[in-house]
């Protein structure tokens, strides 16, 4: 192959998507000198209209330099492609001569691309796996997560230092539509029955206030304070996410998935936590996108694999469209190729064995999992009370 390449970047930003991009433009250097790697702008939406800028022309300071930027350095795009909009994109893959396209992104971007590959033309769809959710099937864990974990852990380890010297109540809410590993690794160094978050509540559980109001209070009796991890998915026991109660306008994203990332979970937990304790210190925060591409704390195992990722993608365009999958041997990651289709809008749910029967905290299996994935917590002094 010594034509065009081109690579995009889909849906949220992460601390090491761009590492992926820099993976794959060194990997084609390396592997066909002369061909030429395009990026494009905005992703698909960009494409379709020939926007691309040359990754060629970089020097490969400069592309390292990149790949350790945090965040969507080409641009993103949160557009759902239909068969129309794929045939726009397949065309100006032709007119721009690509003999492969490589897609970073999640399952709605492995669905364009499963679209497109459908289409039966000549090029090599690749998709390049990233998001902070780790809700990828085929995959262990995902290029992103690992910093967006880490990020999320460290927020909650150093805020439960704070209500241990003022006493209080707090809930931290943490991005997660249909998946809770990103607010379970909230609690990835708990070590002990008295380290928060000592609460931790994720979609793939049913949530009552009622539930969650007693649970509060009998973490306060026994430990003078409480400290939550809930995902912004959380759904009632009706199955819905509970911010559809919470709204009667309901805004919906162009996947025409229900909008989470404001405030107002945040403030109806507040607000009922703030009832039912009247005379106790409560806040909530919403972490929002602070967790996702945060410049400080990109893991090195992270910017790692992400590299890996895109030069596999390369690598491996010779024998036509698959999904990259990062996957567990047991001893390491390994990257593999895996169907589009086992990808393709697809959601992998927290396995249940990763938390306790009470489904609040993590068992030793979900334990086992953050600290093969997370570096350990800082060596500080425990709290002296």
């Amino acid at each position: 192959m010594a034509g065009v390449f081109v690579i995009a970047q889909g849906g949220g930003p992460t601390a090491v998507i761009n590492q992926t991009v820099a993976g794959a433009a060194l990997e084609v250097r390396k592997r066909f000198p002369k061909a030429k790697v395009l990026g494009s702008r905005h992703g698909v939406r960009g494409l379709r209209k020939g926007d691309f800028i040359d990754l060629s022309a970089l020097s490969e300071n400069d592309l390292r330099r990149f790949g350790n930027t945090p965040n969507a350095g080409l641009g993103s795009t949160r557009d759902k492609p239909d068969d129309k909009y794929c045939a726009e994109i397949l065309a100006a893959l032709k007119q721009a001569g690509a003999e492969a396209f490589i897609y970073i992104g999640g399952n709605d971007t492995a669905g364009t691309m499963q679209i497109l590959d459908r289409a039966g033309s000549d090029i090599a769809f690749i998709h390049a796996p990233k998001t902070i959710d780790n809700d990828l099937a085929e995959n262990d864990h995902t290029p992103g997560f690992i910093s967006a974990a880490w990020f999320t852990a460290a927020a909650f380890w150093s805020v439960d230092l704070d209500f241990r010297a003022m006493p209080g109540i707090y809930a931290g809410i943490v991005m997660g539509r249909h998946a809770g590993f990103l607010t379970a690794s909230g609690a990835a160094w708990r070590k002990h029955d008295a380290d928060g978050p000592h609460l931790v509540y994720l979609p793939e559980h049913g949530f009552s206030m009622k539930q969650f109001l007693d649970d509060v209070r009998a973490v306060r009796e026994k430990h003078g304070r409480c400290v939550i991890a809930m995902s912004e998915g959380v759904r009632g026991e009706d199955g819905r996410p509970l911010m559809e109660t919470l709204r009667e306008q309901i805004e919906r994203d162009a996947h025409g998935n229900v909008q989470l990332s404001g405030g107002d979970l945040g403030v109806a937990v507040q607000g009922a936590l703030g009832e039912a304790f009247p005379k106790v210190r409560v806040r909530v925060d919403t972490f929002g996108y602070l967790p996702r591409g945060f410049a400080t704390m990109a893991s090195d195992v992270d910017r790692s694999e992400a590299f890996a990722a895109g030069a596999f993608a390369v690598a491996t365009c010779s024998e036509r469209s698959c999904s990259v999958g990062l996957q567990f041997d047991g001893v390491r990651t390994v990257f593999r190729r895996v169907p589009l289709a086992a990808v393709a809008g697809k959601t992998r749910l927290m396995p249940e064995e990763f938390m306790a029967p009470s489904g609040r905290e993590l068992s030793p299996d979900g334990r086992a999992y953050f600290d093969r994935l997370l570096p350990p917590p800082p060596d500080h002094l425990p709290p002296l009370l």
